[in-house]
């Protein structure tokens, strides 16, 4: 299967460079100079994966707002935001929007890659589930359903994104056992460095608290990962 790469950016060489290397990959590779063209376009047909950059044109925050609008449309959407910004406040801004993975433009080639070979890997898998082996998990007040790809917590929907679903599923399979970040990412079937692992994380956290202030079910085993407790 050929799958298809949407870029978004403005700048019209690393557009050009981008399409270049994933066509070379064998996407289907689709460009875009700004959010209105790209959303003309996505308003008939989803690609199967995006890159956006977070400037865009005359819209400095034109990505974030692409980003929204095409987590509205799908919840399982894979977004990449590519962006010459590098700061904790952007790359957290960036995940909170919905996306899957945050890079910055210095990142080499064949690593930006291999985050978007892993972001596909999770599609595969999505797709090809055997439904007989999928079953609830209930702790307490959680229940997570991996065939639903849905989470609750105390009979709430807890609106997690798919990367966040797929994490607090690899921590509570094995309720109790440490993950370290190299196993969190194997399970959620994601590339990303330290920092957004860490970042997901915290939203994952707030995202519980939000509906139950006294949530504390995720423990940070400093050096060595995120544990599950109940």
């Amino acid at each position: 299967m050929s799958y298809r790469v949407a870029i978004v950016e403005d700048d019209e060489m690393l557009r050009e460079n981008y399409s270049d290397l994933f066509s070379k990959q064998g996407y289907q590779v689709s460009s875009f100079k700004d959010r209105p063209g790209a959303q003309q376009v996505f308003s008939s047909q989803l690609p199967d994966l995006v890159i956006v950059d977070i400037g865009l044109g005359d819209e400095v925050d034109g990505g974030y707002s692409l980003c929204q609008w095409l987590r509205q449309k799908s919840r399982t959407l894979p977004i990449i935001f590519l962006s010459a910004r590098d700061s904790d406040l952007d790359i957290v801004s960036g995940l909170r929007m919905g996306a899957d993975d945050y890079v910055t433009k210095d990142m080499s080639l064949p690593h930006l890659v291999a985050r978007v070979s892993a972001l596909f890997r999770r599609v595969e898998v999505m797709a090809e589930p055997d439904a007989s082996q999928k079953k609830a998990i209930e702790l307490g007040k959680l229940r997570v359903d991996e065939l639903r790809f849905s989470c609750h917590w105390d009979g709430q929907i807890v609106e997690l994104t798919l990367t966040e679903f797929w994490m607090v599923y690899a921590l509570t399979k094995h309720a109790g056992h440490v993950k370290n970040r190299q196993q969190l990412m194997d399970e959620s079937h994601i590339v990303v460095d330290d920092a957004t692992i860490t970042s997901h994380i915290k939203r994952i956290r707030k995202k519980f608290q939000k509906l139950d202030s006294s949530f504390d079910c995720i423990d940070t085993v400093y050096g060595m990962g995120y544990r599950w407790s109940d």
